[in-house]
């Protein structure tokens, strides 16, 4: 039986979506004849805690949990659990002049120095502490069962640091994948740092990509840019194209009945564009108020707050409903209780918006009902378009996304919803057991059953004057 030692920060009981890519490798891997073990964080504070989610680690999987102690993280993170409270507690008129007050001058210049300086002391990211104890454990843990391998998943960049270190010091070869886009100026920590500090950024990213086994990117797309923006450091044989997936068996279930026509929204919200969406909600109730009033919005997830004070401003308080973020097992409950989900895209102001398609749409998919895409040209649209979805509506076109829910309103009031729902088969190739079996191969040195080859891709429109060609 080969061994693999998994690094992977985020890893339950943390609920965030960093966890569910290496739960669903974990619980497949060990199904396929491979021994797991994980080396994750024992974080200051859970972004989205859910002790359910132990329940789905295999019981032979052993998990270390290593914290990076840091008082200032520790000092942050006590912070941001009181501030939590006393919102939690306050009266609406109160929490809306709490947030009043965050964003007055004084305080908006202090985040932003704060801000800076641990963009610039915090590299390559913010779990900067968590390595040397991670790297300890992990060297123990890889001579402890032979591991034949290392997998780090990254968000955090810090996670492959890692695994580079264990090899450095074991000879055990590590395999990279890459969840987000980092190191391409994508997130706002990227965007603080001189220079100077990036450019050493990019020069450590280069060398964990020259000793990698292999490296997993979840887009050809993404593969390719980076290729192109770190010359010489990626050899294309060792690239494996793996998307996100789903876990278990597509469920065809009947749709929910009822006099409104439910559309399910999961996940945090702030880093995704929902204005023009709200907008054609708000064209919707002034043209035909009886066809707005068939809708019925649902949000669940972290930052909803600024959502519905927008929605509340343009009188849709009735139609759209928030709520803060939930367990795993509660959203599944939720999903099977509506009759279509929602996805939306990143801002077209962040660079390489165009290389990311939100975990949460390949949930979507084993719950099988239509899936609205109010997106830009991103991969969210190919892979939509690519199951044969007619729902995909131009984020920038509010009279495009009111056309899309009238179409989508009047098939569902003749009763032919499923006629919306995404191609089975085409569904199924998004399996977690279909993406393990691929991440396999990376782990054992075998090429990609489909090769990645370069300049087949075009590289997004945001990233391409940044790219070496």
């Amino acid at each position: 039986m080969k061994s693999v030692v998994m690094i992977a920060y985020f890893f339950p009981p943390e609920g965030n979506a960093g966890s569910y890519r290496p739960l669903r490798f974990v619980r497949h891997l060990a199904t396929l004849g491979w021994r797991t073990s994980v080396i994750s964080a024992e974080p200051y504070r859970y972004e989205r805690y859910d002790p359910d989610l132990v329940r789905e680690v295999p019981k032979d999987t052993e998990i270390i949990r290593v914290r990076g102690r840091d008082p200032w993280l520790a000092l942050q993170a006590r912070r941001i659990q009181r501030t939590q409270e006393i919102l939690s507690a306050a009266s609406m008129e109160s929490v809306e002049k709490l947030r009043t007050a965050q964003h007055r001058p004084f305080r908006s210049q202090i985040r932003e120095i704060v801000r800076t300086a641990e963009a610039l002391h915090y590299r390559p990211d913010m779990a900067k502490p968590w390595i040397r104890p991670a790297t300890k454990a992990a060297i123990n843990l890889c001579k402890r069962e032979q591991a034949d391998v290392i997998w780090a998943t990254a968000g955090p960049v810090s996670a492959w640091v890692v695994a580079r270190q264990v090899w450095q010091q074991t000879g055990i070869p590590y395999v990279l994948d890459l969840r987000d886009p980092h190191g391409l100026n994508y997130y706002e920590s990227d965007n603080r740092r001189p220079e100077w500090a990036s450019r050493k950024v990019k020069r450590d990213m280069c060398q964990l990509f020259k000793g990698a086994r292999a490296i997993a990117f979840l887009f050809d797309t993404v593969a390719e840019y980076y290729f192109r923006a770190f010359p010489g450091a990626i050899d294309p044989a060792k690239v494996h194209i793996i998307p996100n997936g789903y876990d278990g068996t597509i469920e065809d279930t009947a749709s929910p009945t009822g006099n409104k026509f439910t559309v399910l929204y999961t996940g945090t919200i702030a880093t995704y564009r929902y204005d023009t969406f709200l907008h054609a909600l708000s064209l919707l109730k002034k043209s035909d108020p009886a066809k707005a009033q068939s809708f019925h919005f649902k949000f669940v997830g972290e930052d909803m707050e600024d959502l519905a004070k927008k929605a509340a401003t343009l009188g849709l308080s009735d139609i759209v409903e928030t709520s803060g973020p939930t367990s795993y097992a509660e959203i599944t409950r939720l999903q099977r209780k509506t009759h279509a989900f929602l996805v939306l895209g990143r801002p077209s102001t962040i660079k390489g918006h165009e290389l990311v398609a939100g975990a949460k749409l390949f949930n979507y998919l084993k719950i099988r009902r239509p899936i609205l895409g109010v997106v830009p040209g991103d991969e969210t649209r190919k892979i939509l378009n690519g199951l044969g979805m007619s729902t995909v509506a131009d984020v920038d076109s509010p009279t495009d996304i009111v056309n899309l829910l009238k179409r989508v309103e009047r098939i569902w009031s003749a009763g032919a919803i499923k006629s919306l729902v995404p191609d089975r088969s085409k569904c199924e190739s998004y399996s977690a057991e279909y993406q393990t079996k691929a991440l396999i191969r990376a782990l054992t040195g075998v090429p990609a059953a489909t090769p990645f080859i370069v300049g087949r891709t075009e590289i997004p429109l945001s990233l391409q004057e940044t790219c070496h060609t």
